[in-house]
């Protein structure tokens, strides 16, 4: 159901139920993805595979306007509809349609095209270091370094925060009989703050972010391109344990 319609990340990533640290992500790859979509489980399942990735940070974002075809989409949401039409109006193409993927805010490819995908992954990179750690005290702590000259375009925080797997069994429309297992679902994402260009440090309430069933939550620092989100300049992940 196709139709119209960028120094890698230098600081550490500590997760905060092991301790582990690893280096950030060069890649962000968003997945726009329905459960009633007959041609999104190859793409959901790739998304799998980036998901398993230290190098990239793989969302996925269920829409809602396939939920007419016979199957409401158990895990969409308006919010992530309206993030994929505003890519879309950023680029001047107003091309909408799943399985659609989006690496690093700028470039848009057919989300079972892994080979073109895995093309772009590694030819990105990351400029703006990012790190997000639990600390002590009970917050999340955010670290964004500076290092981008002025003049550029106005630049957003936003938090994200997502489930590491949900599995459905979906009994009606094109995707009928199938059981699949979704990675990394967003289930919100919000605006922080604004980044200038120079270190800034910002911190929020652990028990406001670990909460509401999520168990995982990125940072994503991204252009605005006028119209809508535009290139991601630096990200970072957290896990956290399952309560």
């Amino acid at each position: 159901m196709i139709r119209a319609g960028r120094i890698a990340a230098a600081l550490s990533l500590l997760l905060a139920s092991a301790g582990v640290a690893a280096a950030g992500p060069r890649a962000v790859v968003e997945l726009f993805t329905s459960e009633g979509c007959s041609s999104c489980p190859p793409a959901d399942a790739y998304l799998a595979e980036l998901a398993e990735r230290d190098d990239v940070l793989a969302l996925a974002y269920h829409v809602d306007y396939w939920d007419y075809l016979g199957w409401r989409d158990t895990l969409g949401r308006q919010e992530n509809t309206e993030r994929q039409r505003a890519y879309a109006e950023a680029r001047g193409d107003r091309r909408v349609f799943t399985p659609q993927m989006i690496v690093n805010g700028s470039r848009s490819y057919v989300g079972s095209r892994s080979d073109q995908i895995a093309e772009a992954i590694a030819g990105s990179a990351l400029p703006v270091p990012v790190d997000v750690r639990r600390t002590p005290d009970a917050t999340i702590e955010i670290r964004i370094g500076g290092g981008r000259e002025a003049g550029h375009r106005r630049t957003t925080v936003r938090f994200v925060r997502y489930k590491h797997q949900e599995t459905v069994t979906i009994t009606r429309g094109e995707n009928a009989g199938k059981r699949i297992e979704y990675r990394n679902v967003v289930t919100s994402i919000r605006t922080i703050g604004m980044w200038k260009g120079e270190a800034v440090t910002v911190s929020l309430p652990a028990e406001e972010v670990m909460s509401g069933g999520s168990d995982g939550c990125a940072v994503i620092v991204q252009e605005d391109a006028g119209a809508g989100p535009g290139a991601i300049l630096g990200a970072a992940e957290l896990d956290w344990p399952s309560s």
